[in-house]
């Protein structure tokens, strides 16, 4: 037991080292702000439901 407490404590001091040593700042992990995602033309499910349903009424009004 304190073989698997003392890793995690290990580990915690190393991930705190990181976030210091990266200025406190994360990537966003967001889709919708990824360069990459954006290029390939993917979206969040709820940014695609939105532009989805927009096509849909877009059909039903010229039809």
């Amino acid at each position: 037991m304190l073989i698997v407490l003392a890793i995690v404590a290990v580990s915690m001091l190393l991930l705190t080292v990181n976030i210091w040593l990266r200025g406190g700042d994360f990537r966003s992990r967001h889709i919708g702000q990824s360069r990459e995602m954006r290029r390939r033309g993917i979206h969040c499910v709820q940014s695609m439901d939105a532009m989805e349903r927009k096509k849909k009424r877009i059909r039903r009004r010229q039809s």
